[in-house]
């Protein structure tokens, strides 16, 4: 949970704060009798020592007295006076039951086509991507024009606009960063690589465009792109690119970025302790190799570990813990097999190839992770959720240390989850696909 470090008006903090269960326009308050009673004095007791019963933390700590009593204010004025309009995300209807927790699944954003990438901005906005090339901000219940700017895309099969990430020191430098299906608009053929830019936001405008990395070569296949991005604390910047279908082609050669994990300064600079910037012939940027089409990068909070979940073919997904110019074997060993039912390899190990953590057979398309972070979900604190786009459901998986020792399925039937993030108050948002919409796990006892 963010930490109010200054004084903030009340409308900013009921945002950063409260706009995740309760609307951002106050609508998902449930009709109580403190909306009727003069004064603020049981709304401001609520906020400072929540209500645990349904999941309210305490926010004594977190804000001064003033800024209670002011947001306290403005929540009972801004309370609709018509409380038939008032629709509460915690009801006793659809609680979804789990090992250490019930939620409601809270639908956020509607409307959407195949919604990609997921980040927060400091004011509460919600910069949303659409594969399609359409990017927006979700702003006080309401989703905003596409915002211009973006560089040509091939939004062709599974490529178009991918991910979001903001710059650890955004609040200083408003850095975004975004990876897409590149266009290469010098061919006569329509071909397009995996690229990474940054930009910064303004007026519903990309303004400052720095094209930091475009993959090579360029192909004109529309799948296996990649591609998430994740930045690890220390200035370096990680992102996995497919191998574009081309199996025996590009994952085991270092001569291309296909079927790699990349790590780049934020600038685009190569570190100068990258695992092949002395190699004759190897693209620079390069961590590791091996891969076949990454769908998540997350970097664990407390251990800085790298993870990547990888889809495989007909079985063998993989959680892979991503080490330095190490191979992680694509497609000379795997725990699939073709989509035709033929033998791909007879190879599951090699030595100098690494194994994944944990493998998935059959395959759930594992698309987008996190790990839980925050007050909300406590007792899945450093779980990671990985999103399965085959199956609709969310894997919890439990670690001790770089082992993965539990498992328990989420919000069974849920959609195709094509993005899980954790948002600044402690929620899960899940970005879904077949509808295109955007939901977040509220937790409730």
């Amino acid at each position: 949970m963010p930490r109010a470090t200054q004084a903030r008006d009340a409308a900013t903090n009921y945002r950063m704060f409260c706009a995740g269960c309760h609307g951002d326009n106050l609508e998902k308050f449930a009709a109580k009798q403190w909306m009727e009673e003069a004064g603020t004095a049981s709304v401001e007791r609520s906020i400072r020592n929540g209500i645990l019963d349904i999941g309210m933390p305490a926010f004594a700590k977190t804000f001064s007295d003033r800024e209670i009593k002011e947001l306290a204010g403005y929540v009972k004025k801004g309370i609709p006076a018509d409380r038939a309009l008032l629709k509460p995300a915690v009801t006793a209807e659809g609680i979804v039951k789990s090992e250490e927790y019930n939620f409601v699944i809270d639908t956020v954003v509607t409307g959407l086509e195949v919604p990609w990438g997921l980040a927060f901005l400091p004011n509460g906005d919600l910069l949303i991507s659409e594969r399609k090339g359409a990017l927006h901000t979700f702003s006080n219940g309401r989703l905003s024009a596409p915002i211009e700017g973006l560089p040509p895309i091939m939004a062709f099969g599974q490529g178009g606009l991918l991910d979001l990430a903001l710059h650890p020191d955004y609040d200083k430098n408003s850095w975004i960063y975004i990876s897409y299906s590149a266009l290469d608009t010098t061919s006569e053929k329509r071909t397009g690589s995996t690229g990474v830019m940054r930009a910064r936001l303004s007026e519903n405008k990309l303004t400052d465009q720095e094209i930091l990395f475009i993959g090579s070569p360029s192909t004109d296949r529309g799948h296996h792109w990649g591609c998430k991005l994740a930045f690890d604390g220390k200035g370096y910047l990680f992102f996995g690119v497919g191998e574009r279908g081309q199996h025996f082609d590009f994952p085991q050669r270092l001569d291309n970025t296909n079927g790699k994990i990349h790590r780049i300064h934020d600038d685009g600079r190569i570190p100068t302790d990258n695992p092949f910037v002395n190699t004759p012939g190897a693209i620079k940027s390069i961590y590791s190799y091996g891969h076949r089409n990454p769908q998540g990068t997350v970097i664990h909070p407390t251990t800085g570990d790298v993870w990547e979940t990888e889809h495989g073919p007909m079985g063998g997904d993989e959680l892979n813990l991503i080490k330095p110019g190490m191979n992680y074997g694509w497609p000379v060993i795997s725990y699939g097999i073709n989509y035709d039912g033929t033998v791909l390899t007879e190879l599951t190990e090699k030595e100098g190839m690494e194994q994944p953590v944990f493998q998935w057979t059959p395959s759930i398309a594992p698309c987008g992770m996190t790990v839980v972070t925050g007050d909300r979900f406590k007792k899945w604190e450093n779980n990671m959720l990985v999103g399965s786009l085959r199956f609709d459901y969310i894997e919890r998986m439990v670690l001790d240390g770089q082992k993965v020792v539990h498992t328990e399925k989420l919000a069974e039937g849920i959609g195709r989850v094509r993005n899980v993030v954790m948002s600044p108050d402690g929620l899960v948002y899940i970005g879904l696909e077949e509808p295109g919409m955007i939901v977040r796990l509220v937790p409730v006892e």
